[in-house]
C-alpha cells in the first residue's frame, strides 16, 4: 500500500486528522505528508475542515483537520450504486414506501443474523453485555464493508460506522438507514438513537447506545 492509499485509509478509519496526526502515524515530515494531502484535496478525494480548539490553546488560526468527500470514499466500493437504486426505484413503484422498509429490514438482518443469534435467550442482561453486543454488531458491520468500531462516551458507547457501502444508495432511500437503526434496537433490547448518518453528508454514522441494564422481559 503506498503512502496516498495509506492516508485515504487513515482517513477512514480515523477521520478527521491533522497534517501532524498523519506525519507521526506515518513516520514522516509534516511537510511531506501536507504535499501528499494536497495532491489529493486537488484530485477531489479529501477536503479540509477547520479543527475546533479548547479555550486552553488560546486564540489562534484553527488547525486543518481533512476528512475523506463522497469521491474519495468511492475508492472503497459502493456496490454498484445505480443498479440498486434503479432497481429500489422499481420497487417502489410497484409497491410502495412499505416495500422499501421491507426489503431494507431483511437486508440488515441478513447481515446481522449471527449476532442476533446470540441474543435470542430471554432474561436480563448486564451493562457489560450491552457493550460487549455493540462490539459484536461492530465486528459484523465492519466484515460486511462498514469499517465500524465503538466508542466510550460519558453516557454509554456509540457505534461508528467510518464508511457505508451504500451510502449512495441511502441518500435517496433513507429507509436503509433507518431499518438498521430499529434492528440493532431490537438486537440490544433498547432504544437506541442515530446522531448522524454518512448519507446525510456526514464524515462517519454514529448510534447512541446507553449503557444500562436490560430486562428482555420487560420488552416482550
Amino acid at each position: 500500500m503506498d503512502t496516498r492509499e495509506t492516508i485515504l485509509n487513515l482517513l477512514l478509519k480515523d477521520g478527521p486528522l491533522a497534517a501532524t496526526d498523519l506525519a507521526t502515524r506515518l513516520s514522516m515530515s509534516a511537510a511531506g505528508v501536507r504535499r501528499q494531502l494536497d495532491l489529493l484535496e486537488e484530485e477531489g478525494f479529501i477536503t479540509a475542515t477547520e479543527a475546533r480548539q479548547s479555550k486552553a490553546r488560546g486564540r489562534g488560526r484553527p488547525a486543518k483537520k481533512f476528512i475523506l468527500t463522497a469521491k474519495g470514499r468511492e475508492q472503497f466500493g459502493h456496490g454498484y450504486d445505480e443498479l440498486a437504486v434503479n432497481a429500489l426505484r422499481a420497487l417502489r413503484k410497484s409497491g410502495g414506501e412499505d416495500a422499501i422498509m421491507v426489503f431494507a429490514r431483511e437486508r440488515i438482518e441478513e447481515i446481522l443474523h449471527s449476532v442476533e443469534k446470540q441474543t435470542a435467550t430471554e432474561g436480563a442482561i448486564s451493562a457489560e453485555e450491552v457493550e460487549e453486543l455493540a462490539q459484536k454488531l461492530a465486528e459484523e458491520l465492519t466484515h460486511h464493508g462498514y469499517a465500524a468500531e465503538v466508542q466510550e462516551n460519558s453516557k454509554g458507547v456509540q457505534l461508528c460506522t467510518h464508511h457505508c457501502p451504500i451510502s449512495e444508495v441511502a441518500s435517496e432511500f433513507p429507509e436503509l438507514c433507518a431499518a438498521e437503526g430499529e434492528i440493532i434496537s431490537r438486537i440490544l433490547g433498547q432504544h437506541v438513537q442515530p446522531l448522524a448518518t454518512i448519507a446525510d453528508g456526514n464524515g462517519i454514522c454514529t448510534t447512541n447506545i446507553p449503557i444500562t441494564p436490560i430486562d428482555r422481559r420487560s420488552n416482550a
